[in-house]
């Protein structure tokens, strides 16, 4: 197996967006727009796309970072709003953009449009988280389009394999397209709440950090695995999982929490950059397959279909937004609703990965042996909708945003409801170790119980002094300058430790030791002020 293709892939997709991080547009962007200017280059690999590798290796772990860093708390707060994207309006784009392909597309069955509707319908996980962080969106707003992104794949999986069935004339009926529906939904989360229990306990049970990290590795292909293995929506099971891993994260030993943390920002990082540059690479694919059109009418098509995406979701949105708060109640729980916030989560609605993957799984024949109606347009249609979307609402997106000027974070009042939790967990912690000199068990010289009690002290404050003056010679806050300091003073012990370690004084094994233990105090010290 020739694996220079896959280093060159993830190695290229890696440095474009490390420098798309210095740049004014969205590394996203910036991927798929060389994806698409290197897949023409000469000697450059054939990435195919192919969807037995994306949807079970690939959306799992992606799907599981997105869950675990949202809020289960704000996306139980933020339900109804969630429930209308992830589920009415997939479903309503579905039909929407079915029914204007068949009207559009002369000779397309109308059976073969909705499978288009369904590929093209999901707002993708990967592109509304990347796009939201950059941004700055409001909580709302994000949690919103998160835990849109995170269950709208399920909806619009279980979608597709109902119109294919239809397509490839396999029978299906509405009936049992809501059936299958409800099973696949209602299966998923069954998996997902049988599993969160048990995969949590060995979390809090394996205690060496190293097994840890891998048990959370695998933990989003075992949901995903054991879910599709009873015909349930592998994606729900995944999320679900990793609600309940996040929510309840602070039960894990820190060490695991610490590794954790690193390993899936670059996981995530290595799969984010992979799977945008993968959608540019795409296009030689998709164009070789579309010889049966001319090029100005495949062009109408894919402007047309893309108008449709578009503009439905905001047929979508206003009502789903502005219908429910008819109720008094509901004006009373979410107070004023500005048109901004329905405007932005209307254009935010860039497509991924998951529709060209999910479009890639089409067969080529239907039952009888036939070719499957216009399966090559549907290929362009959907690349040139992901494109569409990932270009023109994710490159405008930040410029609007900024024009409609949404309030800022107050970072003041921020600051001050972490002092005060900081300071409510310092008095319980200083009323334990209180507790615990008391026992004569437990006794420490004054120095010792003095240096605890102190570094709680440092604490406390360190975040009350991020609301004090700056120093009017430096600029720097007071905890700035104290961690610029340590590290001063740690680096100066770092290359003591160096420097006898190349006189042989100590061995590199000792070196090791030492330096790790000025990691975690440098670590320690940033986090202080952080």
């Amino acid at each position: 197996m020739d694996v220079m293709p896959l280093l060159l892939l993830v190695a290229g997709s890696a440095a474009i967006a490390a420098a798309g991080r210095r740049l004014p547009v969205p590394a996203p962007l910036l991927l798929v727009a060389v994806g698409l200017a290197v897949s023409y280059v000469p000697g450059v690999p054939d990435y195919t796309l192919d969807p037995h590798i994306v949807l079970p290796l690939l959306l799992p772990p992606l799907l599981h970072t997105a869950a675990t860093d949202s809020s289960y708390l704000d996306l139980r707060a933020q339900m109804r709003p969630v429930a209308l994207l992830s589920v009415g309006y997939v479903l309503f784009a579905t039909f929407v953009v079915g029914a204007a392909a068949y009207l559009i597309v002369p000779g397309l069955p109308l059976t073969a449009a909705l499978v288009l509707g369904a590929v093209v319908a999901p707002p993708d996980a990967v592109a509304a988280t990347a796009v939201a962080r950059r941004v700055g969106l409001p909580n709302r707003i994000t949690t919103i389009l998160q835990g849109e992104s995170l269950v709208n794949d399920a909806t619009a999986i279980t979608a597709f394999r109902v119109a294919l069935a239809a397509a490839v004339g396999e029978g299906a009926t509405w009936a049992g397209g809501i059936a299958e529906f409800l099973i696949a939904a209602v299966g998923g989360v069954v998996v997902g709440l049988v599993l969160m229990v048990p995969l949590h306990w060995l979390r809090t049970h394996v205690k060496e950090a190293l097994l840890q990290n891998t048990l959370s590795l695998l933990i989003p292909f075992v949901a995903y695995a054991v879910a599709e293995q009873v015909h349930a929506s592998g994606v729900l099971a995944v999320v679900v999982v990793a609600l309940f891993l996040g929510h309840r994260a602070w039960e894990v030993d820190f060490a695991t929490r610490l590794q954790e943390e690193a390993v899936w920002k670059m996981v995530a990082f290595v799969l984010e950059s992979s799977v945008f540059a993968l959608i540019g690479l795409q296009l030689p694919v998709v164009l070789d397959g579309l010889g049966d059109y001319e090029g100005t009418d495949a062009a109408w098509y894919a402007v047309a279909v893309f108008l449709v995406v578009a503009a439905a979701r905001f047929v979508w949105v206003y009502p789903a937004t502005y219908l429910p708060r008819l109720s008094a109640r509901v004006r009373a729980r979410e107070g004023e609703l500005s048109w901004k916030g329905p405007f932005v989560i209307g254009w935010a609605g860039m497509r991924g990965v998951v529709s060209l993957a999910i479009a890639f799984s089409i067969p080529l024949t239907v039952h009888g042996g036939d070719p499957f109606p216009e399966r090559n347009l549907i290929l362009f249609l959907t690349f040139t909708t992901v494109i569409g979307t990932l270009v023109v609402q994710g490159v405008t997106l930040p410029p609007l945003i900024r024009l409609l000027k949404f309030p800022a974070r107050d970072v003041q009042a921020e600051t001050l409801a972490e002092a005060n939790a900081q300071a409510q967990a310092s008095r319980a912690a200083e009323q334990r170790l209180d507790e615990l000199l008391a026992d004569e068990r437990n006794a420490l010289p004054a120095p010792l119980a003095d240096r605890l009690r102190t570094v709680l002290e440092r604490r406390r404050n360190a975040v009350w002094e991020r609301l004090g003056q700056v120093n009017p010679v430096t600029g720097e806050t007071v905890d700035d300058t104290y961690r610029r300091l340590s590290r001063e003073m740690i680096g100066a012990e770092r290359e003591v430790f160096v420097r006898l370690r190349d006189g042989r004084y100590i061995d590199d094994e000792m070196l090791r030791t030492l330096l790790r233990r000025l990691d975690l105090e440098e670590a320690a010290a940033y986090r202080e002020t952080t």
